[in-house]
């Protein structure tokens, strides 16, 4: 959007363009043909490839460490001392995952850890298989392994409920609602023991042979960023030169079309503004 209003725009990417879109294995509620979330990064990569060789935009490749704003201009740090100036900054650094250590409703002996769900493979799934938390990308892991036929046994706290019925009919899944789960390590043997609280204060204990973590995400935001007490920044608190994309906007804004419109209405909402009191405008994100 900020290539074709002609803005003069650099792109700063820590890594591979598209973030954690290489995660998704099935996406479903994108306009376009992509039915994986890797294909949607590749079209992307190869979209600010033709804008670079056109010279409409520069990516720049590393890592965002503090943004400010200033009556004259935007500044933004790397990690590696350089400060980038620029008129106008758009942020859309988004999430990072919960940890079991995150969620009120898990205890875990300390040397417990829970690979992501997202990252397992059919192969990884031997015996039986627990999974902390409910949140969407269960349902995505799903569609995007239709020939898995192990059974996925589901820590479902009472916050993930709505977010559960998208899979409560897949017979892979077994929903347990739970208000506590304690994890440890057997006396005897590998594996988990997970000791689960049901919602009447009913105790049953389970042998899980791995145990895998899909408890969501929490706000990862970059320093100089006003945030809320849930952690995410509010649009409107930002200093006028900084403008919240995506993710960080709020937990309603994780979708991934929706992160993309915000992306470009901060852009479109620079481009009136500096039009409209005649400035010529330039833009980083």
């Amino acid at each position: 959007m900020a290539a074709s209003l002609n803005l003069r725009t650099m792109v700063v990417e820590v890594g591979p363009v598209g973030g954690k879109l290489h995660r998704i294995g099935a996406l479903e509620n994108v306009l376009g043909s992509w039915s994986t979330g890797p294909q949607l990064a590749e079209a992307l990569s190869a979209d600010l490839e033709r804008l670079e060789k056109a010279g409409r935009c520069t990516v720049f490749q590393s890592l965002a460490s503090r943004v400010s704003g200033h009556d004259d201009r935007a500044e933004l740090a790397l990690d590696d001392g350089r400060v980038l100036t620029a008129e106008f900054i758009v942020v859309a650094t988004g999430v990072t995952d919960l940890a079991p250590a995150d969620a009120e409703w898990i205890t875990a002996s300390a040397e417990f850890s829970a690979a992501p769900l997202w990252r397992a493979t059919p192969q990884d799934l031997t015996g039986r298989t627990y999974v902390l938390g409910a949140d969407r990308p269960l349902g995505t892991w799903l569609r995007a392994h239709p020939n898995v036929r192990t059974t996925l046994h589901v820590l479902c706290p009472p916050a993930d409920a709505y977010k559960a019925a998208e899979v409560e009919a897949d017979s892979r899944v077994r929903l347990v609602p739970i208000s506590h789960a304690a994890i440890t390590k057997p006396t005897y043997g590998g594996g988990w023991t997970v000791e689960v609280e049901g919602h009447d204060g009913t105790k049953t204990i389970y042998a899980a042979t791995s145990v895998l973590n899909n408890l969501g995400n929490k706000p990862a935001a970059v320093a100089g960023l006003v945030s809320g007490e849930d952690g995410y920044c509010p649009a409107d608190k930002q200093h006028r030169r900084i403008r919240i994309a995506g993710d960080l906007r709020a937990a309603r804004y994780q979708r991934i079309a929706t992160a993309q419109g915000s992306g470009a209405e901060a852009v479109l909402a620079y481009y009136y503004g500096t039009t409209l009191s005649g400035g010529s405008g330039s833009l980083r994100e």
